[in-house]
C-alpha cells in the first residue's frame, strides 16, 4: 500500500498485513508464519479461527445483531448474565456488560462510589489503587492505573489514586521475603487509608496477577487476605481486576479464587470475547446491589453496545467451547511445562533476571545484573529490540513494564492460547531461544564496543 489512512500505534513503524490466524498461529499477507506466544494483548484465549465461534457469529447475525439496552434485553445477553453469574464466585451475580476492560474498570469505579451514594454516604468518592497496574486508558481508568508512562501527558486531568507499591517481591523496596516481611507492602495500605480518612474512600482497586504494568508480577500466598481484611475493617470495597486473568488464564475462572477471597465487585475482558468480539463486564455482589435495589433502581453508566446481542452471543460461544473442551482444568499443567522451560532457559542466559506468573501467564524480566539486578540502560531498547527479533523469528511477545519505578526496566509476557498444545510450546521454546540467543550475541557486541571506548 502506498500511504495509510490509518492512526496505528507507531505512525512511522511498518506493520505487516496480517491475513488470517489459526489455532496459536497468525499468518501474514506474505505468507509468514508467527507463533502467537501473547494471545495477541493476552486475549485471544482459545486461538484463532475456531469454527464454532463463526459458526455462533453467523447464527446470531441471522436474527439481530443490535438493540438497544434501554429499550430491550436479549436471549444472548440474559444467557450470558446467568452463565457467567454461574461460574464466578457465590455472591456476583449482577453483570454489566461493556466493550472494552476500560469501560468495564470505569463502570466498577462509578458502581463503588453510587454503592456509597445510595447508602447516604457522599464523601466516599476516591477509588485507592498500586503503583505498577493499569486499569485502563479512559480517564477514570487511567487515573486509577499506576502506570507511569501511559499516565504521564494526562497527569493534571488526573486523580491522584495509585498509593501503595505493589507485591514485587523481586524488587522488595523493603528488601525483605514473603511470609518473614509480614506483607508490609499490604500494610501500606492501612496507613494511607489513616491518612485520607476511609470516610473519603468507595474502594480499592487491583489486578490479581499485575500484566502489562508489571509482567505477571504475582503475590504472595496471604496477600490479598491482608488487602481483604484491611478493606472490611475501614467499610472499603474491594474491586478485582480481572480484565487479563479472568476466564482461565491463570488456571481458575476468576484468578483471585486462587488466594480464596471474594471480592466486592470484579472486572472482566479480554478472554471473555477471546479476541472474536469486543466485551467486557462488571460484575456486582448482591450486597453492592442491595441499596440500589431499594433506592434509584439503576445503574448510572452504559454505552450504546452494552449488552450488544451479537456480542453477547459470541461471547457465550467462547465460554461454552472452554467448557465443553475441558480447557481450564489443563491451564495449571501447561503452565507448569512452560514455567520449567523458561526456567531452564533463565540457566542459559543470565540477562534474565526473573520468571514468574501463574498458569499460562508469565513474565521475563531482563537485567544487566543478575546478581544485584540492575536493570539495562534505557537507551539499549532491550524490550523493543527482544520483541523486533521475536517477531523476526515468527514470535509475539507481549511488552511489560518493570524496574522499581515501573519504567527503568525490561520485561515481556508469555500468554500463549490457552489451547496451545504441548507440541506447540516446545515450538515457542525453541523460536524464543533462537531470539534469547541473537540478543545474547548482540549484547556481548554492545558491552565490548562499550569497554573499547572507555579503554
Amino acid at each position: 500500500m502506498d500511504r495509510t489512512f490509518l492512526i496505528k500505534p507507531v505512525l512511522d513503524a511498518d506493520y505487516p498485513l496480517i491475513d488470517y490466524g489459526k489455532g496459536v498461529y497468525l499468518y501474514d499477507a506474505e505468507g509468514k508464519e508467527y507463533l502467537d506466544a501473547s494471545s495477541g494483548a493476552i486475549t485471544a484465549n482459545i486461538g484463532h479461527g475456531v469454527q464454532e465461534i463463526i459458526d455462533a457469529m453467523q447464527e446470531q447475525a441471522k436474527k439481530v445483531s443490535f438493540v438497544y439496552r434501554s429499550q430491550f434485553t436479549s436471549e444472548p445477553a440474559e444467557k450470558l448474565a446467568r452463565k457467567i453469574a454461574n461460574l464466578s464466585l457465590p455472591n456476583l451475580n449482577w453483570c454489566f456488560f461493556v466493550n472494552s476492560g476500560s469501560e468495564a474498570t470505569e463502570t466498577a469505579m462509578k458502581i463503588a462510589i453510587q454503592y456509597w451514594q445510595e447508602k447516604g454516604v457522599f464523601t466516599k468518592t476516591k477509588v485507592l489503587s498500586r503503583w505498577m497496574s493499569y486499569h485502563g486508558i479512559t480517564m477514570g481508568a487511567l487515573s486509577m492505573s499506576g502506570h507511569t508512562g501511559r499516565r504521564a501527558r494526562f497527569i493534571p486531568l488526573l486523580e491522584d489514586f495509585p498509593v501503595i507499591q505493589p507485591p514485587y517481591c523481586y524488587r522488595c523496596p523493603y528488601n525483605k521475603e514473603a511470609p518473614e516481611c509480614g506483607y508490609l507492602c499490604a500494610h501500606e495500605l492501612e496507613t494511607i487509608i489513616k491518612r485520607i480518612g476511609a470516610d473519603h474512600i468507595a474502594a480499592f482497586i487491583a489486578e490479581p496477577v499485575i500484566g502489562a504494568a508489571g509482567a505477571a508480577i504475582t503475590p504472595p500466598k496471604d496477600y490479598y487476605k491482608v488487602i481483604k481484611e484491611i478493606c472490611e475493617r475501614h467499610n472499603i470495597l474491594f474491586i478485582a481486576d480481572e480484565v487479563m486473568t479472568g476466564f482461565g488464564r491463570t488456571g481458575t475462572m476468576l484468578a483471585c479464587e486462587q488466594w480464596d477471597i471474594e471480592p466486592d465487585i470484579v472486572t472482566l475482558g479480554k478472554g471473555m470475547g477471546a479476541g472474536y468480539t469486543p466485551i467486557a463486564a462488571t460484575l456486582v455482589g448482591d450486597h453492592v446491589m442491595e441499596p440500589v435495589l431499594k433506592g434509584s433502581k439503576t445503574i448510572m453508566g452504559g454505552h450504546t453496545l452494552s449488552a450488544n446481542p451479537q456480542a453477547c452471543a459470541v461471547s457465550l460461544a467462547v465460554i461454552e467451547y472452554l467448557e465443553k473442551n475441558k480447557i481450564i482444568p489443563e491451564v495449571e499443567k501447561k503452565g507448569a511445562f512452560l514455567m520449567n522451560e523458561l526456567l531452564e532457559l533463565q540457566k542459559q542466559y543470565p540477562f534474565i533476571g526473573d520468571v514468574r506468573g501463574r498458569g499460562l501467564m508469565i513474565g521475563l524480566e531482563f537485567v544487566q545484573n543478575p546478581a544485584d539486578k540492575i536493570p539495562f540502560p534505557r537507551d539499549y531498547q532491550v524490550t523493543e529490540r527482544l520483541i523486533s527479533l521475536a517477531q523476526m523469528n515468527g514470535l509475539l511477545l507481549y511488552p511489560a513494564g518493570a524496574g522499581s519505578d515501573g519504567v527503568s526496566g525490561d520485561a515481556v509476557m508469555i500468554a500463549p492460547p490457552l489451547t496451545i498444545s504441548n507440541k506447540e510450546m516446545e515450538e515457542l521454546i525453541k523460536r524464543l531461544k533462537e531470539t534469547l540467543q541473537q540478543f545474547f550475541e548482540q549484547y556481548i557486541n554492545i558491552s565490548k564496543g562499550e569497554e573499547s571506548q572507555n579503554e
